[in-house]
């Protein structure tokens, strides 16, 4: 069978725009005496590039602030659990496969069910997480099912040829586990946090669940289809990734890696420069799901895939309400959604593109939050302005850190016209990054999700997990919708004066708004942190404050919890060899933004990333996802006689819990994704 790729690799960005690399080196440049510092390579720590050296770790007064660190460090690990904290427990909530709705049967553990049973049960590969409360002792749980993993979906029987995706039914299996779960949880007497099987307020929308596109797109003829001539219906939501949540208790999920399941076997078939530029091609991510639903035929339904890469707003408190994909911000590969209030309660949604040399953008609505009133939340969101930022060298005085605007993508406006293949405000959103190419936005790292600080006002925080394709000299370049090339233009090669010519292992972005508020259109930012690895020398190096005590790579989740502490999740390298020796399974770190001290607060189960972060409101409960714990890869503990996506069927028909029983252990007939609740054993608040 044809290797499965959970994300996409590639890199469809062919614009002329700067890199966030170039202003590293134009910094550096400017100062001979920093670049000398940092080819040193002693100094890529958490200096933010732009700004003065910061606190190494450690410090803090005798009475420890809000937002300080008070747990002892947990180590690298390659094992099989989740590890804490001493004085920590973590329990297993809700687990791919367990029942759902009232009337949902058992999962199977040999995995033979229908999508009739996946569609009421929980779906597979959870991520993005937010806590509704109800009252002190419970409340809903909205979280996301970003994706399956094929090789453990389905059930064999003995023979070898066990991926039937031409098979409807079977689509429409992997189609359920896809999208969302909504259920009810409740603390026991005993402190221990349980899911409410049979509650009313539960739910599963699924890959074909219909949602209304709202908005200033809904209607385009880019959205209709034979299935949906208004263009203002769709069917399902997919690759749901990072989410969000209102002041009005609304849940938004993200609609990430949606191109990988499109696709077709028409061998004429040759991508259009609107699909090139999402990352559209005849094989996608070999799912194959053409072959057995059209709606994901690139040849027979071409504007499918315009109907996905929104946003999508969920009412968990009202089980019957319809979901609404909110086109006002945007289409593109969105991580996660972070939805803040301006000062004069304006609703503002930050959202990274994640993919490499992509954007970050934010939305600010046209109308006002009433807090007394959260029904006037209603429709916030389908008007208001669409911006993308631009990050620019340090000019400011005294700290000398870098400045920032934020680029309106507006209609008849900054070259967004029909002559550059802008119709109207709805292509504009259709094809936003063509709009933010246009416009001259800052490519970033893989921008993943945006933690905004509830203590300081304003400050708002972007993880960049990776890139590995940066880009060079003879690399074609365009900044017009129709894919014209710009003479003369192109991506600028990376020097040795970068600390990252290759950015194996991410950073941490830092920036504040002009005036604490979250609508300014302009900002000033540093590099609060660069991973790495101090067992590697040079320029590869990461901060200062990373030693073999905190080491990690490829930041990916990220929240700041109600006191001020970031934490951080990472979804990258777990081989523990090359770049990436001595940093162990994925995991989730915190740090103290005032000292900047990173901490090791938890280790994921072999193969798993670690991702989506919530908490109760008093601060004393987190829930986190484990996402697909044993996805066979290069883990050290995956079985010996497997090579990566060859020998998969053999593999899967013989051994389906060789690799991991996460979290089942020995009665596991599958590796399963599941929700974690992380309590503190004294009921004190999760960190300190």
């Amino acid at each position: 069978m044809s290797d499965f790729i959970r994300d996409d690799d590639g890199a469809s960005n062919v614009s002329s725009n700067a890199h966030l690399h170039q202003l590293i080196e134009r910094e550096i440049a400017r100062n001979p005496a920093r670049r000398n510092f940092l080819k040193s390579g002693a100094s890529l720590g958490l200096i933010g590039i732009f700004g003065s050296a910061l606190a190494a770790c450690g410090g803090g007064s005798d009475a420890p602030a809000p937002g300080t660190i008070g747990f002892k460090a947990v180590t690298t690990s390659s094992g099989s659990s989740v590890v804490v904290p001493e004085g920590y427990t973590a329990d297993i909530l809700y687990r791919w496969g367990d029942p759902c709705v009232a009337g949902a049967p058992e999962f199977a553990t040999d995995a033979s069910q229908g999508w009739e049973a996946q569609e009421v049960q929980s779906g597979d590969n959870h991520d993005g997480i937010n806590f509704f409360p109800i009252n002190e002792t419970s409340g809903l749980l909205a979280m996301n099912h970003e994706y399956i993993n094929p090789e453990y979906f389905f059930a064999v029987t003995g023979s070898e040829d066990w991926y039937h995706p031409e098979v409807a039914a079977n689509t429409k299996k992997m189609l359920a586990g896809h999208g969302v779960s909504v259920i009810e949880v409740r603390k026991g007497s005993d402190g221990k946090w349980s899911y409410v099987k049979n509650s009313s307020y539960n739910r599963r929308i699924t890959g074909y669940t219909p949602i209304t596109l709202s908005g200033p797109a809904a209607g385009h003829d880019l959205l209709k289809t034979a299935a949906d001539s208004t263009g203002t219906e769709a069917l399902g939501t997919l690759n749901n990734c990072g989410a969000g949540q209102t002041p009005w208790g609304t849940y938004i999920t993200c609609e990430e890696n949606f191109n990988g399941y499109f696709g077709t076997d028409d061998s004429t078939f040759v991508p259009s420069t609107l699909q090139n530029r999402y990352g559209l091609s005849a094989a996608g991510f070999a799912y194959g799901w053409h072959k057995g639903d059209p709606r994901f035929d690139l040849v027979a339904n071409p504007n499918e895939p315009h109907r996905h890469g929104w946003t999508v707003e969920i009412d968990p408190y009202t089980p019957t309400s319809k979901p609404k994909k909110r086109t006002a911000l945007g289409r593109f590969k969105h991580e996660n959604a972070e939805c803040v209030l301006s000062k004069n309660n304006r609703a503002v949604v930050y959202s990274g593109d994640d993919e490499r040399n992509e954007y970050l953008y934010k939305f600010v609505s046209d109308g006002v939050y009433n807090p007394a009133n959260k029904a006037s939340g209603a429709n916030l969101l389908d008007s208001g302005t669409l911006y993308v930022a631009r990050f620019d060298a340090g000019t400011v005085t005294g700290d000398n850190q870098g400045t920032g605007v934020w680029l309106p993508l507006v209609w008849g406006q900054n070259g967004l016209t029909p002559e550059n293949g802008f119709a109207n405000q709805a292509e504009v959103l259709i094809k936003a990054r063509q709009a933010a190419d246009r416009v001259g936005a800052t490519m970033m790292d893989r921008p993943e999700w945006v933690a905004a600080n509830p203590t300081k006002a304003g400050e708002v925080f972007v993880a960049c997990t990776n890139n590995n394709r940066r880009g060079s000299n003879d690399t074609p370049s365009s900044n017009k919708a129709d894919g014209s090339t710009t003479a003369g233009s192109a991506r600028p090669a990376v020097d040795e004066a970068n600390p990252r010519a290759v950015n194996n292992w991410g950073h941490v972005i830092r920036w504040n708004e002009a005036g604490a508020d979250a609508a300014a259109t302009t900002f000033t930012w540093d590099i609060f942190v660069i991973a790495g690895n101090p067992a590697l020398e040079g320029a590869k190096k990461g901060s200062t404050n990373i030693t073999a005590a905190n080491t990690f790579n490829s930041p990916d989740g990220i929240q700041v919890d109600p006191e001020g502490r970031l934490w951080i999740q990472t979804d990258g390298s777990f081989n523990n060899t090359g770049d990436y020796v001595g940093q162990g399974n994925n995991q989730m770190l915190v740090a103290d933004i005032n000292t900047k001290a990173i901490t090791r607060f938890l280790v994921g189960p072999d193969g798993c990333e670690v991702t989506g972060v919530c908490w109760t409101p008093d601060g004393k409960t987190m829930f986190i996802n484990i996402q697909h714990p044993g996805e066979v890869g290069s883990h050290p503990n995956r079985p010996t006689s497997f090579a990566p996506y060859s020998g998969m069927d053999a593999f899967i028909a013989n051994n389906p819990t060789a690799f991991s029983k996460w979290p089942d252990g020995a009665s596991a007939g599958r590796p399963r994704s599941a929700t974690v609740v992380i309590r503190k054993n004294d009921g004190g608040v999760i960190g300190t």
